[in-house]
């Protein structure tokens, strides 16, 4: 009978190794291999102990500071708490009980490690996730198999088109207003870069068809708002609709998000791909949304640009809720086909 392999020294300190560059997490997760009679013994483990510590001394909990997560890696995300950034990770059996993972904007309790990562950060353990007021969530695909939630605790949305580079397209656009309403946001509709419209006849007939649209969602009592980040057009709007709120950016890869905000705060660094700066291993990066301050007021969170947006908790069954005009017969044509091309893509509720 051959001998039994002995197990490896369990090595302690992760976030050295992560942080250096030497943590091959597509190794590591190679390496774990369950059955399922021992994933769900695994989870039952997990839920008991979860519940032990939650009924042994609930109050420590509550005592802990209250923090605001400001981005999201696939370890370790950044946590605000009275101008300090802290370096936190989620304590395994809240991220194994929870039926999302952490987001942006999220509110949580955490407790200091006392502990500093290489960068100078002080580390910490997110201990519980608190209730969530709004949650922004895309689906995995059209069909909406799986939820992915971008973004927690927003108030608004801004959704940012542009006529031409790269071209609007209006589906995505509905899609993104059944997102926020149906995730208890405000919708904001932005025809940008106004700067690049021509005058052939062409270019004529698109811009008086985009005129039209932005009326009719003007009609449906979405706020819209068109502007231009070269020329400073409407900017002052813009100001005044973000100012003292909490606002998602969402749009089309390229629309110039980030352009506009650079514009109404020119010292604000908001770039997609800051996160490298940190662990400098972008393929370690979940999300690249990042919440970030206005002088004014407000906050605005920047997410990556989109070429799909699957919708997660609406169904063929409820979506005309989000489509009063094609409920009522009032749409113009190019609601009622982006009406239906969602409908074909969404499930009927059970």
């Amino acid at each position: 009978m051959p001998p039994r392999r002995r197990k490896g020294p369990r090595e302690k300190d992760l976030t050295s190794r992560y942080f250096s560059g030497h943590y091959d997490e597509d190794r590591a997760e190679r390496q774990e291999r369950f059955t399922d009679r021992s994933k769900h013994a695994q989870q039952n483990k997990i839920l008991k102990t979860a519940a032990l510590q939650e009924e042994r001394d609930p109050a420590d909990v509550d005592a802990l500071p209250a923090g605001e997560v400001l981005q999201v890696y696939s370890l370790y995300s950044q946590v605000e708490h009275e101008s300090q950034t802290y370096l936190c990770t989620v304590r395994k059996t809240l991220n194994k009980i929870s039926d999302t993972a952490i987001v942006v904007g999220d509110r949580v309790k955490f407790r200091s490690s006392g502990k500093f990562a290489e960068n100078g950060q002080p580390e910490a353990v997110v201990e519980r996730i608190l209730p969530r007021q709004t949650i922004l969530t895309r689906a995995d695909s059209f069909k909406g198999q799986d939820q992915h939630p971008i973004v927690a605790n927003a108030q608004q949305m801004l959704i940012v088109a542009s006529l031409r580079n790269p071209r609007v397209k209006w589906g995505l656009v509905d899609r993104m207003l059944v997102a926020a309403r149906s995730g208890g946001l405000i919708p904001i509709v932005c025809l940008n870069k106004m700067d690049l419209l021509a005058t052939d006849d062409r270019t004529r007939a698109e811009n008086a068809a985009a005129e039209k649209v932005m009326l009719h969602y003007q009609s449906l009592g979405y706020i819209t708002l068109q502007t231009s980040a070269e020329q400073k057009t409407g900017l002052e709007s813009l100001v005044n609709l973000l100012r003292g709120r909490v606002t998602v950016l969402a749009g089309h890869s390229g629309v110039g998000k980030s352009s506009l905000i650079r514009a109404i705060q020119p010292d604000l660094d908001i770039r997609v791909g800051e996160v490298s700066r940190i662990t400098e291993k972008g393929r370690h990066t979940t999300t690249s949304a990042r919440r970030y301050v206005l002088d004014f007021g407000g906050a605005v969170i920047d997410t990556p640009g989109v070429k799909l947006f699957g919708l997660w908790g609406v169904t063929r069954d409820n979506l005309a809720d989000h489509f009063p005009d094609v409920a009522n017969d009032t749409a113009p044509e190019w609601r009622r086909e982006s009406y239906a091309r969602i409908a074909d893509s969404l499930a009927s509720e059970a």
